[in-house]
């Protein structure tokens, strides 16, 4: 077994580790094999990123052939034992069994009970859709932040490698496999800004601005918009907009925006103890019995859920679950809800972000259905 030590005096993470756990306590680590099943596969190479005095550091064990897989494990696991918080990528589906299938073949005492962590790619699949990826592999993330490699290999290939230096060592095969495993460990650092499209919707933002606005649509028709300008809880490193439901959101750094459309109209508010209720054909209103029993019996009749409510034109949001009350619609039967846009609203700045994170969640659903 070989154990390569480096320290990595140019890379900063862009991202707030110290949010996940105290940074000496974090160990990033990736593992290499030569194919899925522990059993009938060797594990070759595991690689690790950590903190030494504040300095970014890899080490990696190296078995130099099959029989070296049990010394790789010890040494991994020996020195993990510093540690309590793993990132890794996909290592809940795959590195994490794997090495834990080791250890139950060669009877090893360890297991993963004592770390807490992040999977990167757990956390970001979810918004596959919203972020426009056609996947959620770690060099397609690489790509959509603009990153280079210089390993030219997948895993798979590299199998075939490995299986060549076990025969006839040689070192630009050697290389090859260990720069595979640097550059996805230092990948994996280099894509923790991608969670900051997880942080939008698990932290709160912060409406600074709202105003109305008038646009023509592609008809010339004339509709009326509120923009709300945000201040994002974390910074997004690429650009991103998405639409849904007549919403808009962009964002970059931590300045995003939310377009809503706002409507004019005359919507109805039900009331939901119609029993108690008359309703008055004539005025098209549902009155309360109370109020109600001095009007003409021929004018009045016993209101249903369909008919118990009152008209109101105003200006109004629309929202997608009951968000603020009282909620209005065009009908009884429509999905659609509404709330009134009164003036006392419009001063309340801690609703408009209740409300923007509502519309964010609103569009970060529909792009994922």
């Amino acid at each position: 077994m070989k154990t390569i030590q480096k320290t990595l005096l140019d890379l900063n993470p862009k991202y707030p580790l110290e949010e996940l756990s105290p940074i000496d306590k974090i160990l990033f680590f990736d593992i290499e094999t030569t194919g899925f099943s522990s059993k009938s596969s060797s594990l070759y190479l595991i690689g690790c990123l950590f903190y030494d005095l504040g300095n970014l550091t890899l080490i990696q064990w190296f078995s130099e052939g099959y029989n070296d897989e049990l010394n790789v494990l010890e040494a991994f696991f020996s020195f993990s034992k510093n540690y309590n918080y793993l990132i890794h990528f996909n290592g809940n589906n795959f590195d994490l069994p794997y090495l834990q299938q080791k250890f139950h073949q060669y009877n090893l005492p360890y297991n993963f009970d004592q770390f807490k962590g992040t999977d990167i790619y757990k956390r970001i699949a979810p918004f596959k859709s919203f972020l426009k990826l056609p996947n959620c592999k770690q060099k397609t993330l690489e790509t959509y932040l603009n990153m280079k490699r210089e390993d030219m290999f997948n895993g798979g290939e590299l199998i075939s490698v490995y299986h060549d230096y076990v025969k006839s060592p040689n070192d630009i095969s050697y290389q090859s496999l260990l720069l595979h495993n640097e550059e996805d460990l230092i990948g994996m650092l280099e894509i923790l800004p991608v969670l900051a499209y997880v942080d939008l919707f698990n932290k709160p933002l912060t409406v600074k601005k709202v105003q109305a606005n008038y646009y023509k649509d592609f008809n010339g028709d004339k509709h009326q918009e509120i923009i709300m300008k945000l201040r994002l809880p974390v910074a997004l490193p690429v650009a991103i907009s998405n639409y849904a439901f007549g919403c808009f959101f962009s964002g970059l750094g931590y300045e995003g925006t939310i377009k809503v459309p706002l409507i004019e109209d005359e919507l109805k508010y039900f009331y939901s103890n119609y029993r108690d209720y008359y309703y008055l054909p004539l005025e098209d209103v549902a009155l309360h019995k109370s109020v109600a029993a001095f009007v003409d019996k021929e004018h009045r009749k016993q209101a249903t859920a369909a008919t118990c409510y009152t008209r109101k034109f105003a200006s109004y949001l629309p929202q997608w679950e009951i968000l603020f009350e009282p909620f209005f619609k065009k009908d009884y039967k429509s999905n659609d809800l509404y709330f009134e846009l009164t003036d006392d609203l419009k001063k309340e700045r801690n609703i408009f972000s209740k409300y923007a994170t509502h519309i964010l969640q609103v569009i970060a659903t529909k792009s994922c259905l």
